[in-house]
């Protein structure tokens, strides 16, 4: 009977091993996160509830037709290094791989309020646990991330799950699928303004949905998203921005990327 209680637990209720692991992940010498009572990576904040998706949001979702196509899986060309370099990664088989230690990749052009759409696997093989598997990240400008991990039965701080804003805000939910499958994030991204005076008007914003799930609705970031420390605006930026794809030393797999601009009502 133990055992079948064991096995329970084990299938129908990640979340509850979690929230007993949970104490022991994380970190309790950062700052408190402005707007609330946790740490930065606080191990004690609750998990995400977990969320069976459908298996139809592991395909390839095509490009409307007034889409920026960022990546087709035959090219790297609107891809750079950090130092505007050729980007380093690898295509196989209609997606880019990481090649781990080669930094990180920027798109080349800049885009300001916009829809992303981007689809990622993480390593079939799981090696490591918490922050060290299947980890990547989406960063606006280099400083507001939407972390990319293997969240898949992998304990970890929650506002460093698959689908956070880093060192933030976890997830609504864990939607994630098992490593190797393919999975989606649509992104509704609103870039922040500052006045005249380089003083704050308009915070980030994001709205998330990871395999057809919402994660996050018109979420502001309480800043830039470092890693043990609080962000902040203190350094304004033009709204046009460019998209990251993290290297963190491990083989993931990304396809199907594209954007769109937002727009504006009344303005065809």
């Amino acid at each position: 009977m133990k055992k079948m209680i064991y096995s329970a637990l084990i299938v129908g209720s990640c979340a509850t091993l979690w929230a007993a692991d949970a104490p022991k992940l994380g970190y309790k010498d950062t700052p408190i996160i402005p707007g609330t009572s946790w740490h930065v990576h606080d191990g004690d904040r609750p998990q995400p509830r977990l969320v069976t998706t459908g298996a139809s949001f592991s395909h390839l979702a095509p490009a409307p037709s007034d889409a920026v196509i960022l990546f087709d899986g035959k090219q790297l060309g609107n891809w750079q290094q950090g130092d505007g370099s050729p980007a380093k990664w690898k295509i196989e088989d209609g997606y880019m791989e990481v090649a781990p230690k080669t930094g990180s990749i920027r798109t080349k052009n800049k885009f300001a309020d916009f829809q992303l759409h981007i689809e990622f696997a993480t390593p079939i093989k799981v090696d490591g646990n918490s922050q060290g598997r299947g980890n990547s990240g989406i960063l606006l400008n280099g400083v507001y991330e939407i972390q990319v991990l293997d969240s898949y039965n992998n304990p970890t701080y929650p506002d460093g799950q698959c689908g956070g804003l880093y060192g933030q805000s976890p997830p609504l939910v864990n939607a994630s699928k098992a490593p190797g499958q393919w999975q989606s994030y649509d992104i509704i991204f609103e870039s922040p303004r500052w006045d005249k005076d380089s003083k704050i008007m308009k915070k980030a914003s994001v709205t998330l949905i990871h395999n057809g799930v919402l994660l996050h609705h018109k979420k502001e970031y309480a800043g830039t998203t470092p890693h043990r420390a609080n962000g902040n605006y203190d350094r304004p930026h033009p709204a046009e921005m460019y998209i990251e794809l993290q290297d963190h030393n491990n083989p993931m797999r990304f396809r199907n990327i594209w954007l769109r601009s937002i727009g504006e009502y009344d303005k065809p």
